[in-house]
This record gives structure tokens, C-alpha cells and sequence, in this order.
């Protein structure tokens, strides 16, 4: 009989859970090639605009699969909703029967992604990080700045948004999570000063274009190929470059957009999972790094067995 968890039932799940050390074994079954994960399906709607991602996968030792549907509709806070709304299906790999039905309205994804960016960084951040650098306000950027928390003893964070009235709330946010944030006047200005940044906005138009020696940019916003958040040059100059999948990231993301330019080479670039599997990221802390994450169906999988009470992977 398919269970259904609506997201009181999810929320009360997810205090068990350790979701950056999830996140790392999932990213680490994926390198090692034990899962199976075709393209990402994606629907682009006009008037009013909006997106619709279709991501869906298995590892081979488990038992179920996972299909995610999530969308992102940016006009939905005119109309004080969320911009994002989804669900996650579990299914038995042996019948094809539904078995837990996740009612999250896109959560899960969201708390998965920053979990995300909380491994990148655990692994590939500078050793010393005096400020955090961040573009963007949404929930997104509420989110990584939480889960960096764990992984990242700094508490001092420099932020840029367009939108002065939502940069202020994310200001107050941000501060009631215990960090001392301020507003930066340009994208510049945080590349400047910080050598961990985060980026979590929608640009379709690059906004980073320099960072300081020795940084770290962990990019989370390009998981179209329409969007780019880092400028071509500044991800050639990267010493390390690391994607969560490099057939993804052939399609989408900052270093498949450097790529198409002949700036960089996709081969070049690492997967997270490799890096988690001990292979070298970072050697030095004058070397610049990136993290370029799109998101893949083992993240929505992982986070999706863990609080429907499934086994972790191994």
C-alpha cells in the first residue's frame, strides 16, 4: 500500500538526519558508478514564466527508485506564494509500485541542495575563511548560510542582492541564525573580500567576475542552461574546478557555459564524489576552486529514503 507523507510528517522525519553526510555518500555512489541517473527532464513555460525539472534515478544496490518533480515559479511571490513547488515518489524497483508518495512542495530539494553546498565546501573551502561571501536572498541563500554552519566556524557574511527590501530581510534572517551579515554594494565587492562565496541567484547574465587568491566559489544557481552566474574567464582561472556530474555539467552549469566558449575543458573538471572518495581537490591555499552544482536524482533519492525511514546508502 503506497504511504503518503504530507511535509509535517517529512519536517518531524528530517531531525534524525544527517543530511551533509547523506549528501556525501550519495554524491559518492554516483563518482563510483553504481547509479543510474538519465538526463534531466525540463519543462520552460512563458507567461507567466516558470520551470519544471524532472530528475529521477536509482543505485544499483538498493531497492527502490526515486522520480522528483519540482517547479520554480518567480511571479508565485507577487501573489505571496512560494516560488516552489514539487513532490518525490519512492517506488519499489522490483514491481514499479509506488511505495511512499513525499508531499514536500519542493523542500527536500531545497534542503538537499544546500546540503549540497555544505559537503562542497567542507572539502574544497580554503583553511581559513574570515567572511563568507553570498549573491542572493531567496531561500536558497537562507539555507546554504544554515548548513554552512556545521562545516564552516565562520560567522561573518558579506551579501548582495538586487533587491534592496528582500537583501534587508535576508540581512535580518541571516543574523537571527547567528551571523553578523551586512550588505555588500556589488557582486564585486564580495568577490573581493571573501574567500568562501556562495552563489544562489537566478542571473541569466554573469554577476562574478573576480575573487580574491586563495578562494573558494561554490555556484548554485545555473541548473538551466539559459542561467550563468560566474563569468567565463573567472572559471578558467580556477585551479580546481568540480561539478556533481560531468555529463550534467556538459549541459548545464557555469563550467558547461565556459566550456562552449573553449575557456575550459569539461574532462578537466572532477566530480564531488571523487573528491569525497579521496581523490585530490585542493592541495594548496593560494589555489582557487570551485564548486559548480547542479543537482542530481542520488541527492533526491538519499534525501527521500532517509526520512521515508529507508535504510541509508552504503
Amino acid at each position: 500500500m503506497t504511504r503518503i507523507l504530507t511535509w509535517e510528517e517529512i519536517e518531524a522525519a528530517l531531525g534524525g538526519v544527517d543530511l551533509v553526510a547523506e549528501m556525501e555518500r550519495a554524491f559518492q555512489a554516483y563518482s563510483e558508478g553504481r547509479a543510474v541517473v538519465p538526463p534531466v527532464g525540463e519543462l520552460l513555460l512563458e507567461e507567466p514564466r516558470g520551470e519544471v525539472h524532472i530528475k529521477y534515478g536509482y543505485v544499483r544496490e538498493e531497492p527502490g527508485y526515486v522520480v522528483k518533480i519540482a517547479s520554480g515559479f518567480p511571479a508565485n511571490a507577487e501573489l505571496g506564494r512560494s516560488p516552489n513547488d514539487g513532490l518525490m515518489i519512492l517506488f519499489d524497483r522490483t514491481t514499479g509500485e509506488p511505495e511512499v508518495i513525499l508531499l514536500d512542495g519542493c523542500r527536500l530539494t531545497d534542503l538537499r541542495t544546500a546540503a549540497a553546498g555544505a559537503v562542497a565546501a567542507r572539502h574544497l573551502a580554503p583553511p581559513v575563511v574570515t567572511c563568507i561571501g553570498l549573491l542572493g536572498t531567496g531561500i536558497q541563500a537562507r539555507l546554504q548560510m544554515e548548513h554552512l554552519r556545521s562545516v564552516i566556524p565562520c560567522r561573518e557574511i558579506l551579501a548582495w542582492g538586487r533587491d534592496t527590501e528582500r537583501l534587508a530581510a535576508c540581512l535580518r534572517d541571516l543574523r537571527e541564525l547567528g551571523f553578523d551579515a551586512r550588505a555588500a554594494g556589488s557582486p564585486g565587492e564580495v568577490g573581493e573580500s571573501c574567500e568562501l562565496v556562495v552563489t544562489t541567484t537566478a542571473s541569466e547574465q554573469p554577476l562574478l567576475e573576480s575573487v580574491r587568491p586563495g578562494a573558494h566559489v561554490t555556484a548554485i544557481g545555473s541548473d538551466t542552461p539559459t542561467k550563468q552566474e560566474l563569468s567565463a574567464e573567472l572559471v578558467a582561472r580556477m585551479d580546481v574546478m568540480v561539478v556533481d556530474s560531468r555529463a550534467q555539467a556538459s549541459l548545464r552549469g557555469e563550467v558547461a557555459r565556459a566550456a562552449a566558449q573553449g575557456r575550459v575543458r569539461l574532462e578537466d573538471a572532477l566530480e564531488l564524489g571523487e573528491v569525497i572518495g579521496g581523490q585530490p581537490g585542493r592541495t594548496s591555499a593560494g589555489q582557487l576552486t570551485l564548486a559548480d552544482l547542479t543537482g542530481v536524482a542520488v541527492q533526491d533519492l538519499a534525501i527521500a529514503r532517509a526520512v521515508s525511514g529507508a535504510p541509508p546508502q552504503a
